[in-house]
């Protein structure tokens, strides 16, 4: 789950996920003509405990265990652009639903999320959304709306191309000095170990940055603390910049040459159809992000199984894995020459911990806080003259740094960014809070939250004598967006060594603690999950 950024980047009836009831036909009938105890699986399974001996068995290529966004994606990468390698594929999700963390809601004319809100329209994601039939259901951002950031009380807009640089009035002249200069290369030279968010960018770009830009920014897209956050796991690709090219400057034209010298080989056909964002923007889908899930869930039809629990991972004798479920038809097994575990971290560790302590170890260091995902909605005449534009609320939405005594992260103009998200005259917001800088808010109730929010606003978008919120969602998810720390990818390597070095080839870490927290990300990581099991089968599996 990505959080406010992801545009700028409770418990209310669950919604209907289209196909589950024949999904679930088709698998009781599945796992009826399957049964077979009187067959035991191949040794390597333990010593007789009766688990030697289940209902029902069956077998597959790729087993994707969880059905979230990086699950799916991965299973319809394997089964769009690897099928002559990996041709049974098969996708399990312990919950009743697919989508994971993404979920929308409707009713009485409103459509929010309670997870993830955006992403951003790269060709991965547009890739992917078209492949699942969803080319006509995009929509995207108004790439001119502006982004807000709160300073000394005031909602501020931040620069969104290079000629407003010298007129935004976030930041001082002196500040905007440093940071060019900065930039260029005059500052203070690595320090030779892994730096924080924060170090990187006070030692590159300054204080007023990171306290009015950066800061604000890492609230919204991992509900994190920057002076924890690693700046190479967190913000891989402008570390990289720095370090390749000896300034962030020097690294962006170094990386143009090398693009311009090894241009990328002409792409796939299908792309050349793909939708054309215009400018900087985010997207979504006419119905909500739960569109994406629903729609590749449809795709893999019998694929993808739902309400089974994986309770064991055994590594069979020779090659490949047994994996035991808890099913609503009785316990199941499934032989697979690979595996490919796109759940939490915390969920895997316990899952490897019989394979092996050490990757199990190191799964378990990653922190997941909390974080609840707050819709309300006013009426227009609510929000305050100075925050309309041609008489409306324009803009993505606005971040709140922690040092400006506001609770709430961000807030994302919901009913601003994409069509019909709210009734004739009424305003739709979703705000962010928690993260890693305020657990305790665990500790309070729906109510809380929606006065803690409604407080907030108060004090730089909503009129202070402003009629009560409708509460529209709360949604609080106790663990919520893994936090790339110092160590983030010396943990992720140690794991990956230890089911190396342990013999299990074939088993495959996915999911956002490995690719990264934005929904674009996990995307991209998808792709790239299902060609390494891909050139895994190729090698091993079929010689």
């Amino acid at each position: 789950m990505s959080a406010t950024a992801c545009c700028i980047s409770i418990n209310l009836p669950r919604p209907n996920y289209c196909g589950e009831r024949s999904n679930r036909v088709l698998l009781r009938k599945f796992v009826r003509c399957s049964v077979a105890s009187d067959l035991a699986l191949s040794s390597g399974l333990g010593g007789g405990d009766g688990n030697d001996f289940p209902e029902g068995r069956i077998s597959a290529d790729c087993v994707v265990v969880g059905g979230g966004i990086s699950g799916l994606c991965t299973a319809q990468a394997l089964a769009t652009r690897h099928a002559s390698s990996v041709p049974e594929v098969l996708v399990t999700e312990a919950r009743d639903r697919v989508g994971g963390n993404i979920v929308t809601m409707e009713r009485e004319g409103y459509l929010w999320e309670e997870g993830p809100n955006s992403f951003q329209p790269s060709d991965a994601v547009l890739s992917m959304a078209v492949d699942s039939g969803l080319k006509d259901d995009l929509v995207f951002g108004d790439p001119n709306a502006p982004r807000f950031v709160l300073w000394d009380g005031k909602l501020r807009p931040v620069p969104s191309k290079p000629t407003d640089l010298p007129f935004f009035d976030l930041m001082s002249f002196g500040g905007k000095l440093r940071a060019g200069f900065g930039a260029i290369g005059i500052r203070p030279p690595p320090p030779g170990h892994e730096e924080t968010v924060e170090e990187f960018v006070r030692r590159n770009l300054g204080d007023e940055v990171f306290e009015r830009l950066i800061e604000p920014f890492c609230s919204g897209v991992y509900a994190g603390d920057p002076s924890k956050l690693s700046m190479k796991a967190a913000f891989g690709k402008v570390w990289r910049l720095e370090e390749n090219g000896g300034s962030i400057i020097g690294g962006t034209f170094k990386a143009l040459q090398e693009r311009n010298k090894n241009p990328k080989p002409m792409q796939d056909p299908t792309s050349r159809s793909l939708p054309k964002p215009k400018g900087q923007t985010v997207g979504s889908f006419k119905k909500g992000l739960a569109m994406f899930p629903r729609a590749i869930f449809s795709r893999l039809g019998n694929k993808v199984k739902l309400s089974w629990k994986l309770t064991a991972i055994k590594k069979r004798d020779g090659f490949g894995y047994a994996l035991m479920y808890e099913t609503p038809e009785g316990m199941v097994s499934v032989e697979t020459k690979s595996v490919v575990l796109t759940v939490p971290s915390y969920v895997a560790s316990t899952l490897l911990n019989p394979l092996s302590n050490e990757a199990a170890d190191a799964l378990l260091k990653f922190y997941y806080p909390p974080v609840a995902a707050v819709s309300i909605s006013y009426p227009k005449e609510a929000i305050r003259r100075e925050c309309l534009i041609d008489g409306e609320l324009k803009g993505f939405g606005q971040l709140h740094p922690r040092s400006q005594g506001v609770e709430t992260l961000g807030t994302i103009y919901s009913s601003s960014l994409f069509p019909n998200r709210a009734p004739p005259g009424k305003v739709l917001l979703l705000s962010y809070i928690g993260g890693a800088t305020n657990t305790e808010m665990l500790s309070k109730s729906k109510s809380d939250l929606v006065d803690a929010v409604d407080r907030d606003l108060r004090k730089m978008l909503i009129n202070s004598n402003a009629v009560e919120p409708l509460p529209i969602g709360v949604r609080v998810w106790p663990r919520a967006i893994p936090q790339f720390l110092i160590g983030h990818l010396d943990h992720l390597e140690r794991a990956r060594g230890a089911l190396s070095k342990g013999g299990f080839k074939g088993l495959f870490l996915g999911g956002n603690y490995v690719s990264g927290v934005a929904l674009g990300r996990c995307v991209e990581g998808a792709y790239e999950t299902a060609a390494e099991v891909s050139n895994f089968l190729a090698t091993y599996a079929y010689n």
